[in-house]
């Protein structure tokens, strides 16, 4: 991949955006290096805008210096429980949210993205974390509050470290398509209250998951 653009700011806006979109995809793992050289000749830029994505990604708590370079950090299940109890509260608030202030085009972007999932046959888990990820993160924007939206964005990014997502276990996957189109619907319905206790519900059991997850990797280790 090159990267187009006519100064190293352009450059290392596009390197920052495409590593950030790879770790939160899940496509670079905890601990993995990211190597400036590397990345240098792969982007076909000089190490300055790469140095500088980087710093970025490691000012969003997303890379910590290891000992081959910088690398995707890993977090404790203690702090994976505290951002999901952050991020019911939170999402609930941007259910609310965009049933008031949801617009047209919005509607027309969530119905999209509902279809593309749906169509999707037997998704691996990187995909179904990316067009999950995709389906909230327009949700957060039919708000049009950018505060909220900074807010939610900063905390979903934390959540990368996970080895796994809680949508491939069991039916989760399925299961969550319903609910975004129970809460697509009410946000359709400017229905603020429903929206809210769908959004609320909907995280609850994927901080539910999670935790079985983590107590089985505790007791395989």
């Amino acid at each position: 991949m090159t990267v187009s653009g006519t100064g190293g700011r352009t450059d290392a806006q596009t390197v920052y955006a495409q590593l950030r979109a790879e770790i939160l995809s899940g496509a670079v793992s905890p601990g993995d290096p990211l190597r400036e050289t590397a990345l240098a000749s792969r982007f076909g830029v000089s190490r300055t805008p790469v140095r500088e994505a980087l710093r970025r990604l490691e000012q969003d708590r997303l890379l910590v210096a290891g000992s081959r370079g910088m690398e995707v950090r890993s977090i404790d299940p203690e702090e994976v429980v505290q951002i999901y109890d952050m991020r019911v509260l939170l999402e609930a608030e941007a259910a609310g949210q965009a049933a008031s202030a949801r617009r047209t085009t919005d509607l027309l972007t969530l119905e999209g993205l509902l279809s593309r999932d749906r169509e999707l046959a037997e998704p691996d888990d990187a995909t179904r974390m990316r067009t999950n990820l995709e389906f909230h993160a327009a949700l957060w924007h039919a708000t049009h509050n950018p505060v909220l939206i900074d807010l939610l964005e900063r905390l979903t990014g934390h959540l990368v470290h996970a080895p796994r997502s809680t949508l491939s276990v069991g039916d989760r996957w399925t299961e969550a398509l319903g609910e975004h189109e129970a809460l697509l619907n009410a946000v359709r319905a400017k229905d603020e209250t429903r929206a809210r206790t769908i959004a609320a519900d909907h995280m609850n059991t994927a901080r539910a998951i999670r935790l079985s997850l983590l107590r089985e990797a505790a007791a395989g280790s």
